[in-house]
């Protein structure tokens, strides 16, 4: 699985954009999102823990939408969750809900899924996590068994200009949790005209090839 810290997915994550030459009005071209590494994963047991941080600009009015925060974030899981194992059956994925039951089940061991801080990780030159981070990712995972954790890091929805539709744009790690880096990270876009149609395409730009 060291291949996983190597290659195109560890130059993905190494690269950065340099800022030269004349300025310009014109916003940036977003990096394309890249595939989720499957075949790396194929066969193993990886955690999908829950998302902790939704926010939408104030221009797409959708206050009463995602008010609920609770509510959005459990919806947000749902869908990840779902489409993740139907896109990626190769992999064996330990969803939010089985992730809390283990937490519940050590208590005073495991950190509460939910308050591990993890929109830390969007930061997109962040290779080595932090403690305590990192200890709650590894004994959290060591609870459901095998090495890494998908981390849904992120969801913001932006109005890009010249579009009707939002844009969901979704950070999303994956940390080793015995050595405790990031080996893996994109953003995941997908437009739509309601929160939850823009995520579901967001989510579907992982797995390129499929309907």
């Amino acid at each position: 699985m060291t291949k996983l810290l190597q290659g195109k997915y560890f130059l993905v994550l190494l690269g950065v954009l340099s800022c030269g030459g004349k300025k310009t009005d014109q916003p940036p071209t977003p990096v394309p999102t890249a595939p989720l590494p499957t075949a790396g994963l194929a066969g193993q047991r990886v955690a999908l823990t829950p998302l902790a941080l939704v926010a939408a600009e104030d221009t797409l009015h959708w206050d009463a939408v995602i008010a609920d925060r609770r509510a959005t974030l459990n919806k947000s899981d749902s869908i990840i969750a779902t489409l993740l194992t139907a896109r990626a059956p190769e992999v064996t994925w330990v969803g939010p809900a089985e992730l809390r039951h283990a937490a519940r089940r050590a208590a005073g061991i495991a950190a509460d899924p939910d308050q591990m801080g993890t929109p830390f990780l969007r930061g997109d030159k962040i290779i080595d996590v932090p403690d305590p981070l990192r200890y709650q990712l590894r004994t959290l995972v060591g609870l459901v068994g095998g090495r890494y954790a998908m981390i849904p890091a992120g969801l913001v929805y932006r109005r890009q200009p010249g579009k009707t539709d939002a844009t969901a744009e979704l950070s999303i790690v994956m940390v080793d949790t015995r050595v405790g880096k990031v080996g893996w990270r994109t953003v995941a876009r997908g437009d739509g005209p309601d929160p939850w149609t823009a995520l579901t395409r967001a989510v579907k730009s992982l797995t390129p090839g499929l309907p």
